[in-house]
């Protein structure tokens, strides 16, 4: 029995160190800073372990980086989870969404600070992993948008990679700007996101009239 509490302190310490690593490098992220950038050392350092324990829990930085990477996209989908419950309680679905959004920026930027650079980086691993977590993202807006309107999935899919994209740049704006500036990318935003919207309904609906001619 002491075995086995034994155990399950040393399980939970050693998920506390993991967890101090991963909370230490994203303190490190800044806008000068990337992951590539990181020192191991310095990591470790700021999660109050020695360098050589860093091995106990991460064979190398790039498993470090991945870890990162996946709670970013797990972060990135309760957003849009977040969103939904929103938009359940009343109100427009692109200015909960976008506001939604905007909000995740300001409050976590260094997560969406390693999905915009790293989407971009040397790494391929990175960019694969960061690839497949926008990708559950623009999944979980099909999903959406397949039950909130009568278009086909293609045109769905077509419509969420549009907005993913534009909400993406968007977003890598809003890291810089004060209160005054967001707001008006907020207002910016979604004008381009209904336009996006508007024009996926208005191209189906012209094909449907043209299938309906012959």
């Amino acid at each position: 029995m002491k075995n086995v509490k034994t155990c399950g302190v040393r399980a939970q310490q050693k998920e506390r160190t993991r967890r101090s690593l991963i909370d230490a490098a994203f303190n490190q992220l800044n806008a000068e800073q990337g992951f590539a950038s990181l020192s191991l050392r310095e990591v470790a350092r700021e999660a109050g372990i020695a360098a050589t324990s860093f091995y106990r829990h991460f064979r190398d930085m790039d498993e470090l980086g991945l870890a990162m990477v996946d709670e970013s996209g797990l972060t990135l989908r309760q957003l849009l989870r977040q969103a939904r419950k929103r938009i359940e309680k009343g109100g427009s679905v692109l200015r909960t969404s976008v506001t939604t959004f905007i909000e995740f920026i300001d409050k976590n930027p260094k997560v969406f600070l390693l999905l915009l650079r790293e989407k971009a980086g040397t790494s391929s691993a990175f960019r694969s992993a960061i690839a497949r977590e926008i990708q559950h993202f623009i999944v979980e807006l099909v999903d959406y948008l397949d039950n909130a309107n009568q278009m086909p999935h293609h045109y769905n899919e077509a419509q969420a990679e549009a907005m993913v994209t534009i909400a993406f740049n968007a977003g890598a704006e809003a890291i810089d700007f004060d209160i005054i500036q967001r707001q008006k990318l907020i207002e910016d935003l979604i004008f381009q996101l209904r336009m996006v919207s508007r024009g996926a309904y208005y191209l189906y609906h012209k094909e449907q009239v043209k299938l309906e001619k012959k």
